[in-house]
């Protein structure tokens, strides 16, 4: 089983395996009709799997290694985009992107955080971990847009804020902080999607908006299952019942008001197709931008507050 493989997914990494011998072999219409119906098979084993996924289980797939990150959806739904580097404080944060560019033609500020692939892309990008600089540095690219009356998507995949000391002693709490504050009261539109891993205030800090999309395997949580488990019963091994306590899935969240839509995923999760899961994600963009382009800006501030302000009510008195 590949290393890039789950351990839930080993059936269909067989099948895959047999499809892929069969494809290497000469063609025959015989041998064709027998990987049509592995096909077939490999299609229903994947719809059977994903649709009985436990939390623990999404958040494995939330963080799978070939999970598309955000450079691989700027590639695929934006044009032109120019990356702005540096906070102008400390230095540059390689694990939050941020820079300009065009979403079906119009100008629109992407933020986003973002993983590395192979063991050198992972260290350069912190492991998606973001550092008070990266935060800063996507304040400065939101007010700056804010400046030019343009959109801004932010896009959420990360486990939570870097919380080394370097990063303490850079002020990582008030970086956040600040960022809550000042993306709470943008007067352009904010559409946020969370992608991956939703971890945190790591996450949080670029995840105020005025419409909080979700992928359909993405996690968001105020801590990783694993921190929850050693807080609460001082035994990671118990970070699948975490996982079940913390509500973390976008079906979870979206009957909490959390966030405000579920996007679909390709069969077998983003991973297996990342090109489907961006064609997938951008009509659910174009919606929410559409609609908030169209809401006056001191309405849309004040459904933006009204929406957070609501969050803390969820469970008390029915509500």
């Amino acid at each position: 089983m590949s290393t890039a493989t789950l351990e839930f997914e080993e059936p269909i990494s067989v099948l895959l395996t047999e499809i892929q011998a069969l494809t290497l072999m000469p063609r025959t219409l015989a041998r064709q009709q027998e990987i049509d119906v592995l096909r077939d098979r490999l299609a229903q084993l994947r719809q059977e799997i994903f649709s009985h996924l436990t939390p623990w289980q999404r958040v494995l797939v939330a963080r799978h290694p070939k999970r598309p990150y955000t450079l691989d959806y700027i590639a695929q739904l934006f044009s032109e985009f120019t990356e702005i580097h540096g906070d102008r404080r400390f230095g540059d944060d390689h694990a939050i992107v941020a820079g300009f560019a065009r979403f079906e033609g119009d100008p629109i500020l992407v933020v986003g955080h973002q993983k590395g692939r192979d063991t050198k892309q992972k260290v350069y990008r912190n492991f998606g971990y973001g550092r008070p600089e990266g935060y800063r540095k996507a304040l400065r690219a939101m007010k700056l847009a804010e400046k030019f009356n343009v959109p801004i998507i932010a896009f959420i995949d990360t486990p939570a804020a870097y919380p080394g000391v370097e990063s303490e002693e850079r002020s990582v709490a008030e970086a956040i902080a600040c960022n809550l504050r000042e993306m709470a009261m943008l007067s352009v539109p904010v559409v946020v999607a969370v992608t991956g891993e939703g971890g945190s205030g790591g996450a949080l800090g670029l995840a105020v908006g005025d419409r909080i999309l979700m992928q359909e395997y993405a996690v968001y949580a105020v801590i990783p299952p694993e921190g929850c488990a050693a807080i609460l019963w001082r035994d990671t091994a118990r970070k699948v019942d975490a996982a079940d306590a913390l509500k973390v899935t976008a079906s979870d969240l979206v009957g909490f008001g959390v966030i405000d839509e579920v996007v679909p995923e390709p069969a077998g999760g983003a991973h297996t197709d990342p090109a489907e899961a961006a064609r997938l994600l951008a009509p659910a963009l174009s919606s929410a931008m559409r609609t908030l382009r169209a809401t006056p800006p001191d309405l849309r501030l004040q459904q933006r507050h009204d929406r957070f302000r609501r969050l803390g009510l969820v469970g008390i008195d029915g509500v």
